[in-house]
């Protein structure tokens, strides 16, 4: 089969960036009031979840050290739901794959499945709390904001602090609870439990993240415990503005060299393919993507390929990686079961190619609209196949780099890995 020439291309994005972690941590403390909040001696437990959020283990570093210079004494913990196998012991190594670990941040990390009840919604669902966060004198509620890959919000809680309370706090059992409600469970009921655990729990003050297109930290901010909601809402508009997007709308096949957890929490992000695949919600009307080739899993998602549903296509490399106790653990907390079905298994990169273009109706393969990414999350440099070219060239961000190429793969029929490794 003859395959198109593609070229290298990238995208410009613009957006804010902090540059100083340490001080933004230690002026958004002070802007919130933290010293007056915390007194000397108080056991003060940080969240932090299983997402790769850009420069975590800084942002959580820095506020142990100003907590230390209140006078606190800090800890962190895991605040995930499901994820690291619903396992106290898991989850602590998926804080340590994004580099929180107890020697880097200077804290301890406590790590249990263990959760207390502390109330119950308006509708009646219990609230469950991890049981060291409720024993801490205080929690510092840290997460990041950004839209949700299953669904939008009326009201502008999406995938932020109070999802971390909802959900991170509430661990295993409180996230089977809320998913056992599908879409309405995270969408109506999620914030609801949200506000019973900032009434319940003494949060002294939330950290919203916000990251721009380049993955990079854009915001940090200290909110107010009860201005959390409503500050969430308006955070969530910023970092949609911010989100990185493919170059072209319609694509015959998109290659996503690595699928995972800390790309995003459906392993590719659905506001980025297009691609929701969950009963009763609409599909979104753009981007059409008529194949979806997932070739390799990360080594951070430790075998959870959760979102490999979301593919058409994948390759025996992806496949024989999957720990299925893992990715079914968490799709069967999701209930989204169809992100966790396994498509049509081929030997390699260059037969996946071959098969999705093979199925492409009425397109001869030179002519097809290829699209290769390193993953959903990174999209300033990628592959573009040369029928696309004329609509590349008009837009004023995107830089074509070099010449069209043939496309090569390596002596096992894979894309090299070092395609992307100096972009």
């Amino acid at each position: 089969m003859l395959f198109p020439k593609w070229v290298k291309i990238k995208q410009r994005f613009t957006g804010p960036v902090v540059t100083d972690i340490d001080a933004t941590i230690a002026q958004e403390f002070a802007k919130v009031g933290l010293a007056e909040k915390i007194k000397p001696d108080q056991r003060i437990a940080i969240t932090v979840g299983s997402r790769g959020i850009a420069n975590i283990s800084t942002i959580v570093k820095a506020a142990v050290q100003e907590l230390k210079k209140i006078g606190a004494i800090p800890f962190i913990i895991p605040t995930m739901g499901s994820h690291g196998g619903a396992t106290a012991e898991g989850q602590v190594e998926v804080l340590e794959s994004l580099g929180v670990t107890e020697d880097f941040c200077g804290a301890p990390i406590l790590s249990s499945m263990e959760v207390v009840q502390v109330g119950e919604t308006p509708q009646g669902m219990p609230v469950f709390v991890d049981k060291y966060a409720v024993e801490a004198d205080g929690v510092l509620l840290m997460g990041r904001i950004k839209v949700h890959t299953d669904f939008k919000s009326p009201i502008g809680i999406e995938s932020g602090l109070m999802k971390m309370a909802a959900i991170g706090m509430g661990k295993h059992k409180q996230a089977l609870l809320i998913h056992s409600y599908g879409v309405h469970g995270i969408r109506d009921i999620m914030p609801e439990v949200a506000k019973v655990m900032l009434q319940k729990v003494n949060i002294v003050c939330g950290v919203g993240i916000v990251e721009n297109a380049f993955e990079q930290t854009a915001i940090i901010e200290a909110i107010p415990t009860p201005l959390i909601p409503q500050r969430e809402s308006e955070l969530l508009r910023q970092s949609a503005a911010l989100m990185p997007k493919l170059p072209v709308e319609d694509i015959d096949v998109l290659i996503v060299d690595e699928i995972g957890k800390n790309y995003s929490g459906t392993g590719m992000d659905t506001n980025i393919i297009g691609r929701i695949r969950i009963l009763g919600v609409p599909e979104p009307s753009s981007p059409r993507i008529k194949y979806i080739i997932a070739s390799d899993v990360s080594e951070e998602s430790h075998g959870n390929a959760l979102g490999i549903g979301l593919a058409d296509v994948t390759t025996k490399r992806l496949f024989d990686q999957i720990d299925f106790q893992k990715m079914n653990e968490n799709v069967i907390t999701s209930t989204f079961l169809t992100r966790a079905a396994v498509p049509i298994v081929l030997d390699n990169d260059r037969e996946a190619l071959k098969t999705a273009l093979r199925s492409n109706w009425g397109v001869e393969p030179e002519r097809a609209r290829i699209v290769r990414i390193p993953n959903t999350l990174h999209l300033k440099y990628l592959y573009v196949s040369e029928p696309l070219l004329p609509e590349i060239l008009n837009q004023p961000h995107i830089e074509v780099l070099g010449e069209p190429e043939e496309m090569s793969f390596d002596s096992t029929g894979y894309f090299p890995k070092t395609d992307f490794t100096h972009a």
